[in-house]
């Protein structure tokens, strides 16, 4: 548990309501009200809250349900504002590099936002390698890294560096927030990045703007995620069709983007008859029950996988960002979905639809004098 501070304050300010917030009485007791207790939200209310406060509420109505952190002094204001709002759990862990892990399996675990916190210098740096792996693997993570005081940036203060600049390579989005009016618009742009775009989204702020005021007439909106279907126009979807359409061997090589068009995949492969190589992160939504499936490749991979690759003369990859060339097929063009994203159940099912119709309309399909193997003949 982290101590108050001392002569710290919680001044009464007038802002828009946001559900779940802890209100505390001039009397000493607490309570959380929002809608469910008769106060619509964005009805103004008097409340006692500070920068940290307002966040910690925000995470709360966004979802978020833990922290993953090592407390300290520059993080002392954030971690003293989950301690009184009593929604969120603190998750201690024994060095912020593990906070940082623990964050990204729980995005993946849920595909809900995770967030991670650090304290300034070293201690939000230590979250460096968690936050690499959890943006490679595309899963949403919030990361709240204190910076020293804002007076003393660039003046070579006790164990300064530069978040926004050291987070950069490994987020989606990163930003200094600097003064109390900007949180309200930094928190929801950080949330909604990781959440939107998928990947690791770093605010950073100076360690006494956890403290100060909320700013008047500030809104804070809940952020969750949107439900998006994202295909390919037509006309890409039709020259990948006529590139199926001319080809004798085409094979499929799936990745983790497949999540969640398993069946469409398999309508894929029938139509064309064709054997499923999957990436190593696609193994979870793309091997089971799938009779096309001829295993792994790359550095970790089978036998079977690699020679299905190697010898098509058409590649399909759906959802991979698959990266050893020296794994691909020498000459045979591919049909690559949006780099490293998710192909979703339509998009899937417009690339078989495009190439049914390519097929239709075409006087000569060479698949009908040199059809794939059908599974049973598959050997590795």
């Amino acid at each position: 548990m982290v101590a108050n501070i001392p002569g710290h304050r919680h001044p009464t300010t007038v802002a828009k309501w946001l559900p779940g917030v802890a209100v505390d009485h001039p009397g000493g007791h607490s309570e959380v009200r929002g809608p469910a207790d008769g106060v619509a939200a964005g009805e103004e209310q008097t409340v006692a809250s500070s920068v940290a406060d307002a966040m910690v509420a925000l995470l709360k109505s966004s979802g978020v349900r833990r922290v993953y952190g090592v407390p300290g002094d520059s993080l002392n204001g954030f971690t003293d504002a989950l301690r009184r709002n009593g929604g969120i759990t603190w998750e201690h862990v024994r060095h912020e590099e593990a906070a940082g892990f623990a964050a990204g399996a729980e995005a993946a675990l849920s595909g809900e936002l995770a967030v991670c916190a650090g304290s300034c210098g070293p201690g939000n740096l230590h979250l460096i390698n968690g936050l690499y792996d959890a943006n490679r693997s595309r899963v949403p993570v919030l990361a709240v890294a204190a910076h020293i005081p804002r007076v003393e940036i660039g003046l070579q203060y006790f164990q300064e560096t530069h978040p926004q600049e050291l987070f950069r390579e490994c987020s989606v989005y990163c930003e200094l927030a600097s003064i109390p009016e900007q949180i309200p618009h930094v928190m929801e742009s950080t949330m909604r990045a990781a959440l939107e775009r998928g990947g690791v989204a770093v605010v950073v702020i100076p360690g006494e703007v956890f403290f100060a005021d909320v700013p008047s007439g500030a809104t804070w909106t809940p952020v969750r995620k949107a439900a998006s279907v994202i295909r390919p126009a037509e006309a890409p979807l039709a020259a990948a069709a006529e590139v199926l359409n001319g080809a004798s061997r085409v094979t499929i090589l799936a990745g983790a983007g497949c999540a969640g068009a398993h069946d469409q995949l398999m309508e894929f492969a029938g139509a064309l008859q064709a054997p499923v190589v999957h990436a190593m992160r696609g193994k979870e939504w793309v091997e089971y029950d799938n009779r096309f499936d001829v295993g792994m490749t790359g550095l970790i991979g089978f036998g079977s996988g690699y020679r299905a690759m190697e010898h098509c003369d058409a590649l399909v990859m759906l959802g991979t960002d698959f990266p050893y060339r020296q794994f691909l097929p020498g000459g045979a063009p591919s049909s690559r979905s949006t780099y490293g994203g998710r192909i979703s159940a339509a998009g899937c099912r417009s690339l078989s639809r495009s190439w049914a119709r390519s097929r239709t309309r075409s006087r000569r399909c060479c698949r009908c004098s040199r059809p794939n193997p059908t599974p049973s003949t598959w050997t590795g």
